[in-house]
């Protein structure tokens, strides 16, 4: 078949309405409840901190168990993990 004996046929489409009462009550309970918790949780660091006092102590005792090359090899594979071009 040619080009010029190809026709165009205009199709009429009709876009299907987005409902509003859903859209405008996206926020329901759980999800106020959700952004509640997630902002109280990222006001504050997920610290333990009677660990961290159990570490102070043993620090300022001396009784903390500090391996030099277990230290050297965590240094080491995060810096194996660390890929700077990744987007935080």
């Amino acid at each position: 078949m040619a080009l010029s004996q190809r026709t165009v046929s205009v199709v009429a489409t009709q876009a299907a309405a987005a409902p509003k009462a859903v859209v405008a009550d996206a926020k329901t309970d759980e999800t106020v409840e959700a952004a509640e918790l997630s902002s109280s949780m990222a006001a504050s660091a997920p610290v333990d901190a009677e660990r961290v006092a159990r570490i102070r102590k043993a620090i300022q005792d001396g009784n903390f168990p500090l391996v030099p090359s277990t230290v050297a090899d965590r240094l080491l594979a995060l810096k194996m993990e660390w890929n700077p071009n990744d987007a935080a």
